[in-house]
């Protein structure tokens, strides 16, 4: 980033230029994703960071929002106590961005634990404050930030072990009118929201018919989970397919049945014979019943090694499979870092210190296949070549559910012919789309459930 910000000066561009394209797109964030009567308090510190924030402060000029420029920790402390007895919520941290390079006095960290213990929203602008941007490193004290605005790209710091209960949720503000540079990627590329701006399904031709847009069957529901196979197939449906059809547990058929409409459900002990002109397969919302026969879960690995249609494999089943590599269609992993770790014989915790090192493992580890590896930022890869993070999302998708709905969203999506092509592109496309219709979602009320996130998704 320092780099690219010389480029950016040596080419012209005044820093001013920029500091207002920074504030005008933390304001345009702030619109989309904060209610419109919250109140909102700047607090802005004496370099370029807290410019940032002052910037965002006059952009949001039809909000109901305060500024404060804190130069002092000693001697503003109290204006900032009588600042945060206003009941903010929403508080924008613009303290202190990438060109901390020390400890912070005990004055700051104070301010910065003042700001901490504050029952409001905290969304910080660029890096936490307190957060070392090179290193992850906290100085003494840093934020716990909700939401970080980072500017341009991520920062090193914000993807070192232990920075995530700081950073909260990565979003990128990439369009500022920074000079791009070339060869300087991280590993981990995080998904924008402009990525998926010519991604539109197709329109439909008008001689269309349903057989033409996918047949997409899901193995799902048990005695205790049927609940699973209803949100799987709800989140399948919203992708579009011109078919689904769910093959449940006999035991589960009737209340599976009595909550679909559209989707065709099939009570089977062992879901045998594929349906003509299957598009793709997803297995193991809800299969996990303690006395499941046997044949299923083999059933599932013949379909995982011979099949030729995409076929994504969630929940319970994940544990079903063999090490190896398949000579057949698309494959793909849903697993949460617990899953992750059961797969892989390690602890969960280490999955979580080094998620990528873990899915591309996994990856390898199932012959190369695309792993969707679920969390606060989901990733999005296979074991060689870039891994995509996911930016959208809230911490309300931590329910359970959730991940069931995403299952039949993303097979929905591979069941299109018209988005089956580009596998990577498709799953990175339906995660985004997961995130942002919680984001929708909670922007209506803070405590939705799972039960309405499949009618906010968008295809």
């Amino acid at each position: 980033m320092r780099a690219r910000e010389a480029a950016t000066w040596a080419s012209g561009v005044e820093e001013s230029a920029v500091i207002q394209r920074v504030g005008e797109a933390i304001a345009s964030w702030i619109r989309g994703h904060i209610p419109e009567r919250a109140r909102l308090l700047v607090v802005a510190g004496k370099g370029h960071n807290g410019d940032d924030g002052q910037a965002a402060f006059r952009a949001l000029a039809d909000r109901d929002a305060r500024l404060f420029r804190l130069r002092d920790p000693k001697e503003d402390l109290a204006t900032l106590e009588t600042e945060l007895s206003r009941r903010p919520e929403v508080i924008l941290d613009g303290l202190f961005g990438i060109g901390l390079d020390r400890d912070l006095s005990d004055a700051w960290q104070g301010v910065i634990g003042r700001i901490n213990a504050c029952r409001a929203l905290r969304v910080a602008i660029d890096i936490p404050s307190g957060l070392d941007a090179g290193t992850g490193a906290i100085r003494g004290n840093a934020v716990r930030a909700d939401y970080t605005l980072t500017v341009g790209a991520p920062k090193t710091g914000l993807l070192e072990e232990g920075a995530a209960e700081h950073a909260g949720y990565i979003r990128i503000l990439d369009d500022v009118g920074l000079v791009p540079l070339e060869g300087s990627e991280h590993p981990v590329h995080f998904t924008l929201e402009g990525d998926f701006v010519d991604d539109a399904p197709p329109r439909r031709r008008f001689d269309a018919h349903k057989g033409d847009h996918g047949h997409l069957v899901i193995m799902a529901g048990s005695p205790g989970y049927h609940g699973a196979a209803v949100l799987a197939a709800r989140g399948a449906l919203r992708a579009g397919p011109g078919l689904v059809s769910l093959h449940t547990h006999p035991d589960t058929y009737l209340p599976v049945a009595c909550q679909l409409q559209q989707a065709m459900v099939h009570p089977m002990d062992v879901p045998r014979t594929l349906p003509e002109r299957c598009s793709a397969i997803l297995a193991g919302p809800g299969l996990a019943h303690p006395e499941l026969s046997g044949d299923w879960k083999e059933n599932v690995r013949t379909l995982w090694r011979e099949e030729p249609v995409p076929i994504l494999i969630d929940a319970s089943a994940l544990g079903w499979l063999e090490p190896g590599r398949t000579n057949a269609g698309p494959r793909v992993l849903t697993p949460h870092a617990g899953e992750a770790a059961r797969l892989l014989g390690v602890e969960a915790a280490r999955v979580n210190r080094d998620p990528l090192r873990a899915l591309q493992e996994l990856s390898a580890r199932f012959g190369d296949c695309w792993v969707v590896l679920k969390g606060p930022h989901t990733l999005v890869g296979r074991s060689r070549g870039t891994v995509h993070a996911n930016t959208s999302g809230t911490p309300q998708l931590a329910q359970g559910g959730s991940g069931d709905v995403l299952a039949g969203f993303l097979t929905g999506l591979l069941a299109r012919p018209d988005l089956a092509g580009n596998v990577g592109r498709t799953l990175r496309l339906g995660v985004w789309r997961h995130g942002v219709a919680a984001e929708r979602l909670g922007l209506q009320r803070s405590n939705w459930i799972v039960e309405e996130l499949p009618d906010a998704l968008h295809a």
